[in-house]
């Protein structure tokens, strides 16, 4: 009987726990979605989106990794049943699906602008002949394509639903595998991108100490100038 009541007691604190935190999951959704959605406003409102279009970008796979996590979330508290085509889909979308699509393309267009900060600051004339318009475009989709298609690779071959209940990202060929896609996971989206910024932001930290001290050297030089040309104007 106690052991009968202590499981039923950790089982009943477990759900407690799950509950209040798939609604501050809803909570913060909803602040995140209402925030990029108002940056985003205010990017258009002032005409800035036309030269802050991978800004613009990020703020937008944001809103839509916020949005998506949000309606998981309020689905999840739902507790549905799930049933046929529509119960499948639904399904992807509980099992985080869509906003992981806006979450993971996020990391990619954050390493973009990283890059492209790098090479404004670091390779200034080599960026201003080959970051067209057209390169930027072609980076900004490939934020968006490449997170699709590899989310849907992954959750359509892994996703099921059992007795209606949703099974993400669970359904797996062997151990093996699912340790080779966990450890691909996150040295592509995780590892990889923080080495980037890491380097990227390093070597713009050098460049722009290196600017600010010819800057104070020259200025330095003027001020001698300066004072020279003073000293012989009172002789004179």
């Amino acid at each position: 009987m106690q052991t009968t009541g202590g499981k039923s007691m950790t089982s009943s604190s477990t759900d407690y726990f799950v509950f209040y935190f798939q609604w501050a999951v809803v909570v913060i959704g909803v602040v995140g979605t209402a925030a990029n959605a108002l940056i985003i406003y205010a990017l258009v409102a002032s005409k800035q989106h036309k030269k802050h279009v991978l800004i613009v970008n990020q703020n937008v796979l944001d809103l839509f990794g916020s949005f998506f996590l949000t309606v998981a979330y309020s689905l999840k508290l739902c507790n549905l049943y799930l049933t046929g085509a529509l119960g499948y889909w639904l399904c992807m979308v509980i099992s985080e699906y869509p906003a992981y699509c806006g979450i993971v393309g996020s990391i990619l267009n954050l390493a973009i602008i990283t890059v492209d900060r790098y090479l404004k600051v670091v390779h200034n004339i080599w960026s201003k002949k080959w970051l067209r318009p057209r390169v930027i475009y072609s980076a900004m989709a490939f934020a968006w394509l490449a997170s699709i298609i590899y989310l849907t690779a992954l959750y359509l071959t892994t996703t099921v639903v059992i007795d209606g209940v949703c099974y993400g990202t669970a359904e797996f060929y062997s151990e093996a595998e699912k340790i080779a896609t966990s450890i691909y996971h996150v040295m592509s989206f995780y590892v990889i991108i923080i080495l980037i910024l890491i380097f990227c932001y390093w070597r713009i930290l050098i460049t722009v100490r290196r600017q600010a001290r010819v800057m104070a050297g020259h200025s330095a030089a003027g001020s001698k100038t300066e004072d020279k040309t003073t000293d012989l104007v009172f002789k004179a």
